[in-house]
């Protein structure tokens, strides 16, 4: 008797730091919203984060990551509850748009499904609340919220990157073409090479570079596959990795704010309106010169979102991740790296020095992830710190090393590659240090010979 009430006072006093920790990091998440939301309406006049959210209970969605976020929350789930979620989903989304049909209202193209998942995730919230207790509550409570993250995610990210555009009225775009010299200006040559592939190449590249979120849904789900059978979420997962970059990649926009090759030396991405603010239209057909940089004005509408190159560090966390999935999930896992790559930087959407930048980025974040879940040893923290130096020096050689970068290339872009890959080196040798190893089968005794 005493044994068991000696384990519930442990128990009890284990959960207490950790329930705090959540109510902490709940009050700090809703701090930045109702922040971010008085920013987004008073720099840009728009709503914010909330009040687009709660817009979407009634208005029509993007579906994308409303349904991905509906695949999530249902890890938690039996397969017949999912049926059931899946089922009352599309037909709320069916009766929206009968309805929106009957009184002709007007939706953006695309946005005609996405209300149906929202209602169920926020329905299964109160059944959380109301008709489940303890572990259950506790299960369904936690992947309610992981579905809700990601469409937080999205809306909080689009709200910041118009933020960065009202608040940073100029941008170091020369720095960062200047410094790109070290490598040879890999975005000029992906985006003549893009153009020479023709339609094909071009669309399949837009698929990849739109759609990064669906690959992260498919290998999370992949992930989370069991969390249904064994109640409780893996101590470490891809959905952990790619909020944390979202968190604190735009931090990192408002410190060095740029807006890629293709706005400031080409057209934008729209077409021509990008040329009245570009610094020159150059890009893909003529590298920018190497002259002493300056910071530039911009529009207050384009995202200062290149440095560092998130949808790098997003295709490199599903790398990543994908690395112990079947054979098929770790190509689809490549393939979406390189594509992703070559995208960017086809696009003209980020500088090749971006990408370094980017790689570094989400390693030391996973890094740091890993570290937490399995206890910081000297291991641990020896990568995060390097990862975190090498990150902050890369900054600081781009916006004050640019013309010497330029002017001798031949060192610096190998120095570039070369801090990238002992990260990468660091990573994978450290991560190896912490897999679990197999211990070596006991060889049974000789036994002696009868006489």
């Amino acid at each position: 008797m005493f044994s068991r009430i000696n384990d519930r006072i442990e128990l009890a006093a284990w959960r207490q730091p950790r329930a705090m920790l959540w109510a902490t990091a709940g009050v700090v998440a809703l701090g930045f919203l109702i922040a971010l939301e008085i920013a987004a309406r008073r720099y840009c006049g728009v709503p914010g984060p909330i009040t687009n959210q709660a817009q979407e209970v009634i208005f029509a969605p993007k579906p994308g990551p409303l349904y991905g976020g509906m695949a999530l929350m249902m890890v938690v789930l039996t397969w017949r509850q999912r049926f059931i979620a899946a089922g009352v989903a599309i037909g709320i989304d069916i009766v929206f748009v009968l309805v929106r049909w009957a009184v002709d209202a007007k939706v953006p193209d695309g946005h005609f499904f996405g209300n149906g998942a929202l209602w169920v995730m926020l329905g299964y919230a109160i059944i959380a609340i109301t008709r489940r207790t303890g572990q259950e509550r506790v299960l369904l409570l936690k992947g309610v919220g992981l579905g809700l993250l990601l469409v937080a995610g999205r809306k909080t990210g689009d709200t910041w990157l118009l933020v960065t555009a009202k608040t940073r009225p100029t941008v170091l775009d020369q720095y960062v073409a200047t410094a790109d010299h070290a490598l040879a200006t890999p975005s000029w040559l992906a985006g003549r090479l893009l153009a020479a592939t023709g339609p094909i190449g071009t669309h399949l590249l837009h698929l990849v570079y739109a759609q990064l979120a669906v690959a992260a849904v498919v290998v999370a789900l992949y992930q989370l596959r069991n969390v249904a059978v064994e109640r409780r979420f893996p101590s470490h997962h891809l959905v952990r990795t790619f909020l944390v970059i979202g968190l604190l990649g735009p931090a990192i926009y408002m410190i060095f704010p740029v807006v890629g090759p293709v706005f400031a030396y080409g057209p934008g991405a729209s077409g021509t309106g990008g040329v009245h603010w570009a610094a020159a239209n150059l890009w893909p057909n003529t590298p920018p010169p190497i002259n002493p940089p300056h910071p530039m004005t911009y529009d207050g509408i384009t995202p200062r979102n290149c440095m560092p190159s998130l949808h790098t560090a997003w295709a490199t966390a599903i790398f990543i991740h994908s690395r112990k999935a079947p054979r098929a999930l770790r190509c689809a896992g490549a393939f979406w790296l390189i594509a992703t790559l070559s995208a960017t930087l086809g696009f003209g959407y980020h500088y090749g020095v971006d990408l370094v930048a980017g790689v570094v980025f989400a390693l030391t974040i996973e890094a740091a992830l890993r570290s937490h879940d399995r206890g910081w040893d000297r291991a641990g923290i020896q990568l995060v710190t390097y990862g975190t130096t090498v990150f902050a020096a890369l900054l600081v050689a781009y916006r004050y090393l640019p013309m010497e970068m330029a002017r001798h290339p031949l060192v610096f872009g190998p120095l570039l590659i070369l801090a990238m890959a002992s990260v990468v080196h660091g990573y994978v040798r450290t991560t190896k240090l912490w897999e679990p190893k197999a211990a070596p089968m006991r060889q049974p005794e000789p036994q002696p010979e009868p006489a």
